[in-house]
């Protein structure tokens, strides 16, 4: 019995030693075995070094201003890559210190700490390396189940080992702070340091640092823009600050100081309808498409607009949009103010018609047909709402915020009430351009983007007024060899019924009715006289004036019409000041122009642009209509660039700036019927600026010409533009007098009496007939 008990003894011993070294290998061998059918695409495909080192479809495009500032981005996902001397060394420490102390240690997986998060649950923090954490940030879905999550841990493991083979420390730290979602359209740490604190990856402080690492653990949760969320945001930057402590990268002074810090952010927002020059980055959006579709890749695919990366260089100066943009600002909120003063109390403000029964008519077609291109109208018209409920639903005041030039407004009010609120809004459009260049340096398409995203620089047209009789002249000049110190007797003419096949005769006048003397071409068109302008119409006709002015890169319809002499024709901005700048490149259209080149990711040229040009007229002749123009700004309606206090003449209600330029300056005003329009067309030699100011309505205006003329709501816009750019030396904007042609001039430019003619009141801007 004895030998049967030990021999069983034995073989249960010689059992356990055997199931002892079979488990011992096999749990390795499962191990490998695990690893290998993961790598082989068990639990979902992995994805590959290249995709991680550069994710597809995710780098923005940029856009590139003249002077080497980016004025926006196209992208899915807001990211652009950094390289690593990019990243501020505070970046570095605070995220060893906070997510990977051992990082320098290991080799894609730290066992010392996986061993310790398994023992204690997780209690004593995770096991998640950097590394893994780049690797985890691969996976598109979130793990649902516990099968799903140790799938993709095991999947982790293996992308994290790949990587730690194939980059160095440095390159998986610069993916990681690439490729991470801070969220608010900040991905990569180059967004997020632009958007949360308006700076760079190698410029952040060590409390801002601290906070974008904070970030890294669940970005969501410590959310900053969150009201709710920014105390926790707080203080997990503060436990950054403990975490760097404790890796001697901080001392307990240093600390308790930063911990004092508030989070200092200085938020900028990345949206497309945010930052600056939003008008022209839409425009620019629109032209990349075109462009994309007639240049593919060498591989026959398109370029993707939105993840290919290109850098769009263009010719817009941020500097100059900055000022633009300032100086429409503080121009349009005050002369907006002044409207809504004026208007107040009007039973139907902002329109003006001619008789009751327009008011009748005119302004429930004109609210209902804003209606139906609202938003709200599209989408209840698509769910199959009745317009009974339509009309109910626009009838009833709900919570809304609007614009205001005081912020965005928090109120109440039916969304019929709002569409004539937003209908009181005086726009604008502001185009710069250099004329030797055809450089684009400046583009305001509207008072604010969110809002009102019609562009008024190139998508709307409106009457150009008095803007337009330069080309009336320049024909004359051309045509008939006429000099500005010509004298005409200051009278009605008319034009024929029959000539030029009018059906009537047309005989416009003077606005201000005055009438009688001898005045100069100069003189005329400095005041923008009508009659002087009709009787140059009467000498050459409409068809050289609008083949002129097709030379001069005008595409929108000319109309073969008499009327055309006094602006009764719809351009754009875009035309206006691209048609000027024959005048100041010594009679030589350049096409405007707003990109230079594009790049591919990797900074090679992949297009050049060049502007257009043509020769129009001869440096002499474009020299005479310079020095037409220039005596609008000298007696004309556009002396007030010239004068000191303008307190009194403007009774302060729309402008005190005392502008006092000093230097030559070409101009022209322009108003049209009813004061629907106002104009300003400037020039000095290197740099012309086209203002265009109006309601989005052209029934919406002020009622008196003294408020609603050009020289009033749009010329103060040109004179704050210009003051800002000569106070930066380094943009070199010409304070010098216009070029005068080396050959000998053959047309008489010196008017020595020029300004003793009888004439309309200097200050008044005659640019409205009694009649189109």
């Amino acid at each position: 019995m004895a030998k049967k008990k030990t021999k069983k003894k034995d073989n249960d011993f010689r059992k356990f030693v055997k199931w002892f070294w079979m488990a011992l290998f096999a749990v390795p061998l499962g191990i490998v075995f695990v690893m290998l059918i993961t790598w082989l695409g068990a639990f979902g495909a992995l994805p590959s070094i290249s995709e991680i080192a550069d994710p597809p479809t995710k780098l923005a495009s940029e856009i590139v201003s003249y002077d080497g500032k980016i004025l926006g981005k196209f992208f899915n996902k807001n990211r652009t890559n950094v390289e690593f001397d990019d990243l501020s060394p505070h970046l570095i420490n605070a995220l060893v210190s906070t997510e990977d102390e051992r990082f320098y240690n290991h080799s894609g997986i730290d066992v010392k700490r996986l061993v310790i998060a398994v023992a204690f649950m997780g209690s004593r923090g995770g096991a998640s390396t950097i590394t893994q954490q780049l690797a985890k940030n691969q996976f598109e879905h979130r793990a649902m189940t516990i099968a799903e999550r140790l799938g993709q841990k095991l999947q982790e493991w293996i992308i994290a080992a790949q990587l730690e083979r194939q980059f160095t420390k440095d390159e998986i730290i610069t993916l990681y702070y690439n490729q991470f979602d801070f969220l608010n359209l900040a991905v990569g740490i180059k967004s997020a340091s632009k958007i949360y604190f308006n700076s760079t990856p190698d410029s952040l402080r060590i409390e801002q640092a601290a906070m974008l690492v904070g970030m890294c653990k669940n970005p969501n949760y410590y959310n900053p823009l969150r009201e709710s969320k920014k105390e926790r945001t707080l203080g997990r930057r503060n436990q950054v600050f403990i975490q760097m402590q404790r890796n001697n990268v901080l001392s307990q002074a240093e600390v308790d100081s930063l911990s004092q810090l508030p989070l200092g952010l200085d938020v900028s927002r990345a949206g497309h309808d945010k930052g600056t020059a939003q008008y022209f980055r839409e425009y620019l959006r629109s032209f990349m498409k075109d462009w994309i579709k007639e240049n593919p890749k060498s591989d026959g695919s398109e370029y993707n607009l939105y993840s290919d990366g290109l850098k769009i260089h263009v010719t817009i100066d941020s500097r100059m949009q900055e000022y633009a943009e300032e100086a429409m600002r503080e121009h349009m909120s005050n002369l907006q103010s002044i409207f809504f003063k004026v208007e107040e109390g009007r039973k139907h403000a902002p329109f003006h018609f001619k008789s009751a029964s327009d008011y009748t008519k005119q302004i429930p077609r004109i609210l209902n047909q804003a209606k139906k291109r609202s938003e709200r109208y599209k989408k209840m018209k698509s769910n199959g709402s009745s317009d009974s409920e339509i009309n109910k639903a626009f009838d009833t005041p709900v919570e809304m915020t609007v614009f205001s030039w005081n912020g965005d407004l928090d109120t109440v009010m039916t969304p019929m009430d709002s569409i004539r609120y937003y209908k009181y809004f005086y726009q604008v459009g502001l185009m710069s351009v250099e004329p030797q260049t055809g450089f684009i340096k400046a583009w305001v398409g509207g008072i604010n983007y969110k809002y009102f995203k019609y562009d008024h620089v190139k998508q709307g047209k409106r009457q150009v007024g008095s803007t337009f009789k330069p080309f009336v002249y320049a024909t004359a000049i051309l045509e008939k060899g006429y000099s500005p110190c010509m004298e005409l007797p200051n009278v009605k003419t008319c034009i024929e019924k029959g000539m030029f096949n009018l059906q009537k005769d047309w005989c416009p006048g003077n606005s201000d009715g005055k009438y009688g003397g001898m005045v100069s071409l100069k003189y005329g068109l400095a005041n923008s006289m009508n009659t002087v302008t009709t009787y140059l119409m009467k000498q050459v006709g409409p068809g050289p004036i609008a083949e002129l002015v097709r030379e001069m890169g005008v595409t929108s319809d000319i109309p073969s019409q008499p009327s055309i002499a006094l602006g009764t024709l719809d351009l754009s901005v875009y035309e206006m000041v691209g048609s000027y700048t024959t005048f100041l490149n010594k009679g030589v259209y350049t096409e405007p122009i707003s990109v230079l080149r594009i790049e591919d990711k990797n900074g090679v040229v992949i297009a050049d642009f060049e502007p257009k040009t043509k020769e129009v007229m001869s440096e002499e002749d474009a020299y005479v209509i310079i020095n037409l123009l220039k005596g609008v700004t000298e007696q004309g309606t556009g002396k007030r660039l010239r004068l000191g206090d303008l307190g009194n003449y403007y009774r302060g209600s729309v402008t005190g700036h005392p502008y006092m330029f000093k230097n030559e300056i070409i101009g022209k005003t322009g108003t049209t019927q009813m004061n629907s329009d106002g104009w300003f067309m400037g020039g000095v030699p290197n740099l012309v600026t086209g203002v265009w100011t109006g309601c989005e309505d052209r029934a919406a205006h002020f009622g008196a010409t003294f408020y609603g003329q050009g020289a009033t709501t749009a010329l103060p816009i040109w004179a704050l533009f210009m003051k800002k750019c000569y106070t930066n030396k380094d943009l070199n904007i010409s304070q010098e007098n216009f070029e005068v042609p080396e050959n000998e001039i053959s047309i008489q430019l010196d008017c020595s009496e020029f300004g003793k003619k009888t004439g309309p009141n200097e200050f008044s801007d005659n640019s409205t007939p009694d009649e189109f």
